[in-house]
């Protein structure tokens, strides 16, 4: 078995629209004679043996052990390598269900397709499934246990955590979008200009002041004692020879802690004498940055967590270190195996608790206490384990929001407005917090800013409380408020770049500060920020990333779709230009329906009150109506196409092109936008194929707010040009003779551009053409064939983007589509592109025309624009 290619879909794909984090390999099976599974002897009961749990797995059939009923019956194998894929993430502790195997259309080579958490763990999983199904297959034993190990290993260094990952969720069930921005937890809630970003739980609105009072625990002290809150006495040093001072002011039992540390670091508790005190100063150094250290008083109690959220307390938690409870018999060894056996405790944050694990710091602790792990624990006698009570390593959490006095309510609340954090974590200790602190000698001990939420979420005991919500509830205070901006997104064959640049240009003559990608970049606002083919998910996100964005444009070609989705899971307008021959025979698709399944993709991700802008002239693009879930809005060339009519009567949207009028319809009323032949981008209406895409742009902008008014006055100011639309039908006017520079790289492509240049006057009409790598043989050779049409005289070039293939196959796939049209036709073979253009240039004839069909745009439009500046100089001259 051979994986061709792994990749990750981290948006909507074409498999399943609803399904946004999915794994596609490529696998090739021919040299296994896509043996199915009942054909190999013991294959069916090694299975069952190893994965007794895929049992639960219904498959086709509907039911419990339908899969097993599948490899029973036969299967091929990318199917039973996409369940194992499924079944090991789970056993890892990732359930996750979802997979499809489908043919790649080459026989014996798969579409193996399944659901991952955690892309590095997916990515993983499937080489992992394919080193198993060949053991399997071989009979050879397999561990399966550093695989599972390492999976968990993999999603604890990349996953959210459980903070994190909560205010994410939360924001998702809002209808909220997010970018994760970093390795880390850095994330971007909404879109562009309209964006909030969190850190763990510290937000974009978190006071930086709070922040560093928080860290330096002196200033917090200090400020909480001017505001008579209750905190035990105590001093900070940073010399060993002032601590034995330090410890008779402050009095044992005494804590001792670093001053700048996290997590618990560094911190011993209940010391009673000053040999103790000196241990615990020396390990407070080796966890403090900045060296200075508190001697605080230890405050008899319960170690409690308050969490206050935008001023109000939103959750408080009784927390208990990582302990064990003997019962006479079991060793403490035995007594923590038992702790961990407790389903609820896992890897990492994989679970509600965390397993304990028995470190240094707990070896010490233990033999602190008089104790080895082979000691017998008395029963009833608790042993503490780690000396601090963060779940991370071992501890509970009990949730006592309710029963908290409000007087340590109203303090808390309070202690958020002195330091200034807008999500803050408040230490307290306390005998009874259902009691005010100044009747049980309680006294605040820290104040934490960006605190975890894991215990409030999942407590191991008591109510977990949603503590996500408020977070959200302060960033995004208008109910309904998504953080989102308004999302163009264009796909189609041809068209789409034209579509795209008209679109934006239109957006931003009405104001609004528009980011947008295309097959030549990604523009901000006028500025080219990232150049050559931009038209994948990592362009998207790079627009809706920027904070500067209010409107995004983004062009979605099928390659980016196909290799890793789309950067973005929902659109506010999709529009579908055509769907014509392209790119077939690339990553399984080879028919032109299923290049329309594709690009139906993106008209699928239209929110419910947002528009597919459909081309109700393409049956392909037509029929993707069916699947949408949102408006639909059509345009055409024929205002009396049948479609739009019945549109029309249900009072639907239509753009449509009727007695010269670019023409937007509400039902059947009409609002003619202006004539074509005066929008600058048709070329005097002779480029049918602009009117298409002024259609379809207008269309976007009316059904977005945008007056006619507004629209019109953007038509007027796109100028088909180098700077507007690069490659785009840009016609340079020499002394003698002309130069058209266009991006016609398929065979609908040039019968578009054939029917333009038809209309246009010359004595000579001269083709500079080249083969597409990417291409079939087929396809080259319908290109050559309609270059034999249009043209008077052929040039082939073939310097650029060979794709896979050699200049001399590409050159002869034209040549010998010219030669089956026109045997005689004249033709010249300049490999190089601008040796091509040059000789064009240097021979032409007063009164023509070169063609030039580009598809390197910068490089062909840098020479035409030299030529120009020559002509200009009076230097254009060619010697031999």
């Amino acid at each position: 078995m051979e994986i061709r290619s792994i990749n990750a879909m981290r948006g909507p794909n074409y498999w399943s629209v609803r399904r946004h984090k999915l794994i596609v390999m490529v696998l090739d099976l021919q040299e296994m004679e896509e043996l199915p599974s009942n054909k190999v002897d013991g294959f069916y009961d090694r299975l069952k043996a190893m994965f007794p749990g895929m049992y639960e797995h219904r498959c086709s059939v509907g039911e419990p052990g339908g899969f097993f009923q599948r490899v029973e019956e036969g299967t091929w194998m990318g199917h039973i390598i996409e369940h194992i894929a499924l079944e090991i993430q789970t056993l890892a502790g990732m359930d996750v269900g979802f997979g499809r195997t489908r043919g790649y259309g080459e026989e014996g080579v798969y579409n193996v397709v399944f659901a991952y958490m955690e892309e590095s763990v997916g990515r993983y999983a499937a080489k992992a499934s394919v080193d198993i199904c060949e053991a399997l297959i071989s009979g050879e034993p397999y561990d399966m246990s550093e695989d599972i190990q390492k999976m968990r290993e993999l999603r604890e260094a990349d996953r959210l955590g459980p903070s994190t990952g909560s205010i994410v969720e939360e924001a998702e069930s809002r209808g909220i979008p997010w970018i994760r921005l970093n390795k880390y937890s850095l994330c971007q809630l909404g879109y562009g200009a309209n964006q909030k970003r969190i850190q763990a739980t510290v937000t974009s609105e978190t006071s930086s002041i709070g922040v560093e009072l928080a860290c330096d625990k002196e200033d917090t002290k200090y400020l909480l004692e001017q505001a008579e809150v209750e905190v035990p006495r105590g001093d900070i040093i940073r010399r060993e020879r002032s601590l034995e001072e330090a410890c008779r002011y402050v009095g044992y039992p005494l804590v001792i802690k670093p001053i700048d540390g996290n997590h618990g670091r560094g911190i011993t508790v209940d010391i009673q004498n000053y040999d103790d005190a000196l241990v615990a100063f020396r390990h407070a150094k080796d966890s403090s940055r900045s060296g200075a250290i508190i001697i605080e008083k230890f405050i008899v109690g319960e170690d409690y967590r308050l969490l206050v959220i935008n001023n109000t307390l939103v959750a408080a938690a009784k927390r208990s270190p990582a302990h064990v409870v003997g019962n006479g018999k079991s060793t403490v060894q035995e007594l923590i195996d038992e702790v961990n056996s407790d389903p609820r405790r896992g890897y990492g944050h994989e679970k509600v608790l965390t397993q304990i694990t028995i470190n240094e710091l707990t070896k010490t602790i233990i033999k602190d206490a008089g104790y080895t792990l082979e000691y017998v624990l008395p029963d009833g006698e608790k042993l503490i384990l780690k000396d601090t009570a963060n779940l991370s390593t071992g501890g509970t959490a009990e949730d006592v929001t309710d029963i908290v006095h409000p007087a340590n309510v109203s303090m808390a609340e309070r202690i958020s407005k002195i330091i200034d954090l807008d999500i803050c974590g408040i230490d307290i200790m306390t005998t009874d917090i259902s009691k005010p602190l100044s009747e049980t000698g309680g006294a605040v001990l820290e104040v934490n800013a960006g605190p975890g939420f894991r215990m409030h979420l999942a407590p191991t005991t008591g109510l977990p409380r949603n503590v996500a919500a408020p977070v959200i509830d302060k960033l995004f205070p208008i109910k309904g408020d998504t953080g989102r901006i308004p999302i163009m997104a264009i796909t189609g064959t041809n068209g789409k770049t034209t579509t795209s640049r008209l679109l934006a240009h239109i957006a931003k003559m009405k104001g609004y500060r528009v980011g947008y990608t295309t097959s030549d970049g990604v523009y901000i606002q006028n500025r080219l920020l990232m150049t050559g083919d931009c038209t994948g998910p990592s362009s998207a996100e790079f627009v809706l990333k920027d904070p500067t964005v209010n409107f995004a444009v983004l062009e979605c070609a099928r390659g980016g779709l196909l290799r890793a989705g789309l950067g973005f899971k929902k659109c506010d307008v999709a529009i579908v230009t055509n769907v014509a021959a392209d790119h077939l025979g690339l990553k399984g698709i080879h028919t032109i329906e299923q290049l329309a399944k594709v690009k139906g993709v993106v008209p699928e991700t239209v929110l419910p009150d947002g528009y597919a802008i459909l081309n109700a002239d393409d049956d392909l693009v037509y029929d993707m109506r069916r699947s949408v879930d949102c408006n639909v809005a059509l345009f055409s060339m024929d205002e009396n196409n049948p479609r739009i009519k019945a549109l029309q009567r249900l009072n639907g949207i239509t753009a449509v092109y009727e007695n010269g009028y670019v023409t937007i319809c509400r039902g059947e009323w009409k609002m003619r936008i202006m004539k074509a032949e005066l929008i600058p981008l048709t070329y005097g209406g002779k480029a049918t194929f602009m009117i298409q895409n002024v259609l379809a742009a207008v269309l976007a902008a009316n059904i977005q707010g945008i007056s006619n008014e507004d629209i019109k006055a953007a038509l007027e100011t796109f100028i088909p040009s180098a700077a507007q639309t690069p490659g785009r039908l840009n016609l340079f006017e020499f002394n003698d003779f002309s130069i058209l520079l266009d991006y016609a790289h398929n065979a609908a492509g040039m019968r578009a551009l054939q029917k333009f240049t038809d209309n246009l006057e010359a004595t000579v009409k001269v083709g500079i053409i080249a083969g597409i790598g990417d291409r079939r043989v087929e396809d080259n050779n319908e290109m050559g064939s309609i270059a034999a049409e249009m043209f008077d005289e052929i040039i082939i070039r073939q310097d650029k983007r060979l794709r896979g293939k050699t200049e001399e196959e590409l050159i002869k796939m034209l040549n010998d589509g010219i030669k089956a049209k026109n045997p005689n036709k004249k033709t010249t073979i300049i490999p190089s592109e601008k040796e091509a253009i040059t000789y064009a240039v240097k021979n032409a004839v007063k009164g023509s025309l070169i063609i030039l069909c580009s598809d390197v745009i910068p490089d062909a439009l840098d020479l035409v624009k030299q030529f120009k500046e020559q002509e200009a100089k009076g230097e254009l001259v060619f010697t031999d």
